[in-house]
This record gives C-alpha cells, structure tokens and sequence, in this order.
C-alpha cells in the first residue's frame, strides 16, 4: 500500500511523468521498444533490486551502502539503457515501500540513473554481453557512464530533495557525497567486473561453439 499512496502524492505524480518522457526519448534512441525479453528482465531485476536492497550498511543520514547497487550496472549493460532505468526505478520504490512505508522519489531517480547510464554503453554495435563482445574500450566506456549516471541521478535527486520535500541543501550534499562514494565503490569493484567476466565467459563459450 506504501507504493500506491505515494504515488498518488504531487511528487509521484511528477515522479512518472519524468519517467514516462526519459523512456519515450530512450525509446526514440533506441529505435525499438521493449521486448518479451525486456519485461521480463525489468521484472527480475526490479525484484532483485528491490529485495538486495535490504541488505545495507548505514553510512550518514538516511544513506547506506548497499550491494544492490551492482545489480543496475549488470542489467543495465546486458539489456539496454531502458531496461536498466526501469530496474533501478521500480526496484528502488518497491524497496523503499516496502522498508519505510513510502516512497521517497526524489532519490529512487539516483537509482534509476544509474542504470540508465550503464545501458548507453549498448549502443555500442561491437558491444554485447550476451554474445561475448567486448573490448577495452568498453571497460572505460562503463566507468565512465557510471560516473556521468551518479553526477545525473545527483542533481535530480538534490534538485528533488530541496526543491519537492523542503529538505535542507546541506544535508542534501553530505547524503549525495557519502551515497555515490559507496555506490561508486560497488560499481567498480562488483558491477563493472562483473560484466566484463560474464562477457568474457560467454566469448569462450560462443568459440567453442563455433569450433
């Protein structure tokens, strides 16, 4: 019940608004829309996503690290920038109704940011987890979409947290600086190495195939 009377709050309200025209301009991008494939990735990730999360460790106010966060990294590089920004969407709001009993919105676009960033790297053509495509290129590629994914989900999240809840700016930057630290850390010590060894599995797995 927590998700559904949150998002009937002028936040939510606001909340899938943006998120209806950020997949209308990915879809555009993208060129096709979601595949049987797709919903069924959103669905498992946003559930995976949304029950990892239990497992966090408090750093600051209101802010944790959490594991969860490599999740968006992978699904977000396997199936694609909508993809990833739907798992990061639905799984941080499911997570937080859940836990708190309500939604906070202006940080579940942290999330879901973060996953759309990672799938950019997609639109590579010579790029495809499943398929064992991947270069060295890529592994910058990745570190720095995520980068640019934090930076992205931040400002939405400062601009939600200040400007949609009142809440105060510097308590604000402290909880932004200590969440993309520890989620900078995840991302790049599990999510991105997760995907580069997966990617390099399933390219031996395609060489023997072919053999």
């Amino acid at each position: 019940m927590g998700f559904f009377t949150s998002l009937a709050t002028w936040q939510g309200v606001i909340s899938i608004a943006v998120v209806v025209l950020v997949s209308v301009l990915l879809f555009r991008k993208s060129k096709k829309g979601l595949s049987t494939r797709d919903v069924v990735a959103i669905g498992i990730g946003a559930a995976l996503y949304g029950a990892v999360s239990y497992i966090s460790i408090p750093i600051g106010p209101n802010t944790s690290f959490r594991i969860a966060v490599a999740l968006l990294t992978i699904f977000g590089s396997i199936f694609g920038p909508v993809v990833g920004f739907l798992v990061g969407f639905i799984g941080h709001a499911l997570n937080d109704a859940l836990m708190y009993g309500s939604v906070w919105w202006s940080w579940v676009f942290l999330s879901a940011f973060m996953g759309m960033f990672a799938g950019l790297i997609t639109f590579d053509k010579d790029f495809d987890v499943l398929a064992g495509l991947i270069q060295k290129k890529h592994y910058v590629k990745m570190y720095v979409y995520a980068v640019f994914g934090m930076l992205v989900g931040s400002v939405v999240a400062y601009a939600g947290d200040v400007f949609l809840y009142g809440e105060p700016a510097a308590k604000v930057w402290l909880q932004i600086i200590l969440a993309n630290t520890a989620n900078l850390i995840v991302i790049a010590v599990v999510g991105i190495p997760v995907v580069i060894l997966l990617a390099k599995s399933r390219g031996k797995h395609t060489n023997l195939d072919t053999n």
